[in-house]
Order: C-alpha cells, then sequence, then structure tokens
C-alpha cells in the first residue's frame, strides 16, 4: 500500500487573486494543518493559526520522544492499574466473602470512569491546562490507592478504590496523548502506539505487585507498595510532559457539528462497537482457564500476565507499520478483523497447551488493535488542537459501551450454564463488524479505492 491519499484527492480550487493576502495565509495554513484523509472536513475561521504562530512537528529528536515517554507512563497508570483489578477480585471474594457480580461492580466503576472523564480531560488539554490536569488526576488515584489499603468495608473499598481511583484515571489519560500529538506528523501512529505501550507495561506490573507481594508483607502494604509506584510514575511524566500548541481556550466541551463529519461518524461508531466486546479476552479468560480447563487461581494469574504481556510486543510493531506501509486506519481494522478471529478461535481451546498459545496470540491481537487506535482517529483530525476534544468525545462514548461489554459477555455465559461458546461468537461478530465499520470510514474518506494509504 504505497499510494497516499494526496494521489486521490481532487484536484485543489484554483489560487486566489494575489492581493487577497488574507485569503492567501489562511489557504497556506490548512495545506499545512491538514491531514491527508480528511478530505471532507470543513475549515472554519477558529480552524486557523496564523504562520508566524504555528508549530512545525519535529517527528523526532529527544525533546519529542521524551513527550512519548511521558505519555507510555501515564498509560500504565491510566490503563495498566484498572487491569490488575482481577488480582483484587480474586481478594476480595476470598477474604470478603462477596459475591463475583458485586465485586466486578468496582473494577466497571473505574473502566466507566477512565473513559467517561475523557471528554473534559480532553477540552482541558486543548485549553492549554495539561500539567495542572494530570496533577490533579494522579493525586486522586494514588489517594485512592492508599485509602484502598486502609478499607474494611464493601462500600469503603467502591468509594476509595472504584470512585475516587477511577475518577483520577480518566482525568489523566486524555492530555499526553494531546501533547504527544501535536509533536509527530509523519511518524504519529508510531509515537502514540509507543505511548500506548504504557498500558501493556502497567497491565504486568501492577498485578504483579499486588499478586507477589500479598503473601509477603500482606494486602495492605502490597497495595500502598503499588500506590508508591504510581506516584513515581506520575513525578516523572508531569515532569517530562512539554506542551507546545497555543491553547484553544474557546470551543465548546462537546461538538456536536464533529457527527456531521461522515467520517468521524462512522469512527466512532466502529469504536463504539469495538470497546463493547474488547473486554471480553482480558476479563474473562481467567475464568476460562480456572472452571473449563481447570487452571489454579495463581496459574490463571500468570496466563493474565502473559496475555497482557504480548500486547507490549504487538504495539510499536504495528504503530511501525502504520506510519510506513499501510496507513493507521487501514491497520486499524485489519487488526480489528484479526482479533473479532481470534475470538472465533477460542471456540477449539480445550487443553492448557492450547490455551498458552491461545493467550500469546490473544495477547498480540488485542495489542496490535489497541495499539494504532489513537493514531488512526488523529489521521481524522485537520487541527491537532482538537485532539483532547475530538479524542475525548470518542472515548466518553466508548463508556457506555465498555461498561455494557463484561456484564453483556457474563449474561451470555450465565444462560449458557457456564459454557463460553456463544460468549466467543457474540464478541467474535462484534469486533468484525466494528472492522467493517471503521473501514467505511476509510471509504468514506478515499472512495472506493483499494491501495490508499490513510
Amino acid at each position: 500500500m504505497n499510494v497516499d491519499i494526496e494521489k486521490v484527492a481532487s484536484a485543489p480550487s484554483p489560487p486566489p487573486p494575489p492581493d487577497e493576502k488574507k485569503s492567501k495565509l489562511r489557504n497556506q495554513q490548512d495545506a499545512d494543518l491538514s491531514d491527508s484523509t480528511e478530505l471532507n472536513s470543513p475549515t472554519t475561521d477558529d480552524d486557523v493559526v496564523l504562520p508566524e504562530e504555528e508549530f512545525i512537528p519535529p517527528d523526532g529528536g529527544i525533546l519529542a520522544w521524551s513527550q512519548v515517554l511521558a505519555a507510555c507512563l501515564i498509560n500504565m497508570l491510566a490503563w495498566g492499574y484498572p487491569t490488575a483489578f482481577g488480582v483484587f477480585q480474586l481478594y476480595y471474594r476470598d477474604t470478603l466473602q462477596l459475591p463475583e457480580a458485586q465485586v466486578s461492580w468496582i473494577g466497571s466503576l473505574q473502566v466507566f470512569l477512565a473513559f467517561a472523564l475523557c471528554i473534559f480531560s480532553g477540552r482541558l488539554a486543548d485549553a492549554g491546562y495539561i500539567k495542572s490536569t494530570i496533577i490533579v488526576g494522579t493525586f486522586l488515584v494514588v489517594f485512592g490507592t492508599f485509602m484502598t489499603s486502609l478499607c474494611k468495608e464493601y462500600w469503603q473499598i467502591f468509594l476509595a478504590q472504584g470512585l475516587c481511583t477511577g475518577l483520577g484515571l480518566g482525568i489523566i489519560f486524555m492530555p499526553p496523548l494531546s501533547v504527544v500529538n501535536s509533536y509527530f506528523k509523519k511518524n504519529k501512529a508510531l509515537a502514540l502506539a509507543i505511548s500506548a505501550t504504557g498500558t501493556g507495561l502497567g497491565s504486568v506490573v501492577f498485578p504483579a505487585v499486588i499478586q507477589y507481594l500479598i503473601p509477603q508483607v500482606g494486602f495492605p502494604w502490597a497495595v500502598r507498595c503499588a500506590a508508591f509506584v504510581a506516584l513515581f510514575i506520575s513525578v516523572v511524566s508531569v515532569l517530562l510532559l512539554r506542551p507546545v500548541l497555543k491553547p484553544r481556550r474557546s470551543g465548546p466541551v462537546f461538538e456536536w457539528d464533529a457527527f456531521r463529519e461522515g467520517p468521524y461518524l462512522l469512527f466512532t461508531l466502529g469504536a463504539f462497537l469495538f470497546f463493547w466486546a474488547l473486554f471480553f479476552g482480558s476479563f474473562f479468560i481467567n475464568a476460562f482457564a480456572r472452571n473449563i480447563v481447570g487452571f489454579s487461581t495463581t496459574d490463571s494469574v500468570q496466563l493474565l500476565l502473559i496475555t497482557n504481556g504480548m500486547s507490549v510486543v504487538a504495539r510499536p510493531i504495528t504503530g511501525y507499520l502504520a506510519d510506513n506501509y499501510i496507513g493507521p486506519i487501514n491497520m486499524h481494522a485489519f487488526q480489528m478483523f484479526l482479533l473479532g478471529c481470534m475470538f472465533f478461535f477460542w471456540l477449539a481451546v480445550n487443553s492448557a497447551t492450547g490455551l498458552y498459545v491461545f493467550a500469546i496470540f490473544l495477547g498480540f491481537a488485542m495489542g496490535a488493535a489497541q495499539g494504532v487506535f489513537g493514531g488512526a482517529l488523529a489521521s481524522l483530525l485537520k487541527d491537532p488542537r482538537k485532539m483532547g476534544t475530538r479524542f475525548g468525545m470518542v472515548c466518553t462514548l466508548c463508556a457506555f459501551s465498555s461498561l455494557a461489554g463484561p456484564p453483556t459477555a457474563g449474561a451470555i455465559i450465565d444462560r449458557s450454564n457456564g459454557e463460553y461458546t456463544w460468549a466467543c461468537v457474540w464478541a467474535g461478530t462484534i469486533v468484525v463488524l466494528a472492522s467493517l465499520t471503521i473501514m467505511s470510514a476509510r471509504v468514506a474518506v478515499t472512495g472506493l479505492k483499494l491501495f490508499v494509504r490513510i
């Protein structure tokens, strides 16, 4: 796929008369800010930044890659920490003698808030309040984690770990992505994919800290150690971040006009479907290993670590291929299709060896599909100053699908008397449908052309 989108775009309009200087400036700025994928996006006066005010993305260098490191660290916390909840769920169920469904609401609330608040934190990032937003969010995460170590009752855990920590996770997620997006153009998908590896790293570090420290120092101090890790990550990331774009102070929190753009609307619908079924793998592979294949609790946690670890490997690979050969949206749709196929392949797993092999490929497929999510959406944005708002809108809508996904899968499993067959069929069908919707967004930009990199 070596044909650029510019080659299939319609011919530009004739240049304006020489005396219309203001119009020339605006046309030049539109050319600078436009991504090759956004042929149908309207441009308004608010989209224009005068040439002396614009920032040329360096696409590399120590400063630019340090922003990727900062975003990677934040992703370790924003999404790596919630994936540790499987360890918490086992502990709460065994020690507090609580039903699994009741305990799972704590983790579900975390994920919901991590998505739902993106619309507000994204708008704050666009307005220039990047570091202050991250400081507030990380304070809530660290404070909530320390309070969790002191909790004895379910309602205390729900407020500390579910509500307080979840609020912090939702606040810190978006601002670093806006910063990384502003530093890269040609290598944008790669940079965002590398920053997304923090999710995989955190999903290995935090469960390991909790799982292996509980027998050594007890649950309260294991949780406090996780809080200290979160505090260290937060401090380093805040010190590294260097926002460069001029803040966009004016503008709504939710831009309804964005949904008049066909590609953006279709991408949002595809993302909604994708996150509806995505967490089926990470939430239920442990239960499948324990209840169907016969794994012990410890072995099932190790299986989760393998799945999460493979996602770290997948993300930079897909980001590099997306930037240099395939295109972010093409890669995102293709990897989503492969992930949907993996859920169908789950039907054939019936042994410990097969489950370990399957976990490796499932982790790679999940990491690859998630890794280019940010780059695919960024390629649809004409104005990089709107990255926080537009991305936050998508994530906020996906909060509801991600909240409904695991209960939907659980209900299917319960109705199937503990069998996973129809749950796998449901997840595979939804993710394949999501990939086709993302491809529809691509067709809305390029038309019915096959070899177009976008």
